[in-house]
């Protein structure tokens, strides 16, 4: 199961659940320092110390690096075949990826009350649900995937078929 750890919703105290907002919180902006990361985790109520954060830093293989504005930036690893350090990843960005990414793997998007199942080429769910859960849609509570399938869980009780509508013209859109 995938679900997007900086949706609103609760978290369990874990580490698991630490590392995983930790991530989030350094792809999506760009954090100068331990001091400012603890503090950003404490804002979402993650209370941690600068011993544990610094070696949930070094877990995670985060680096320092040259941000946009140049100076210097803690960055993670990306998923998948692009092992880059990646630090503030803009919303354009994901969203740009994740239409990329419909045009080229969505294969069909079907709806029921507030779930949606979009179906990809063997092997793909995976990377297009780690794609929909990094772009950071407010109306997907999380993702499941399979090998050739993706299960969204729409927030809207009734939200399903404007999701795989709006899917389906990613699809359109960056495929033309």
């Amino acid at each position: 199961m995938s679900t997007n750890p900086s949706a609103p919703g609760s978290s369990p105290a874990t580490k698991t659940a630490r590392l995983a907002r930790i991530t989030a919180i350094l792809t999506g902006q760009s954090v100068r320092s331990q001091a400012e990361l603890a503090a950003l985790l404490a804002d979402d109520g993650v209370q941690v110390t600068q011993a544990t954060l610094s070696r949930d830093l070094v877990e995670l293989g985060a680096v320092r690096v040259r941000g946009k504005e140049g100076a210097l930036v803690y960055a993670v690893p990306a998923e998948g075949g692009e092992r880059s350090a990646r630090s503030g990843v803009s919303q354009e960005i994901l969203d740009a990826r994740l239409a990329r990414l419909c045009s080229e793997l969505l294969v069909t998007a079907e709806a029921s009350a507030n779930l949606v199942v979009l179906r990809t080429p063997p092997g793909a769910a995976n990377f297009l649900a780690l794609a929909i859960d990094h772009s950071v849609m407010p109306s997907i509570l999380g993702t499941i995937a399979g090998d050739d399938t993706v299960l969204l869980v729409s927030r809207d009780p009734l939200g399903g078929p404007d999701l795989a509508a709006r899917f389906l013209q990613l699809a359109e859109d960056a495929g033309q």
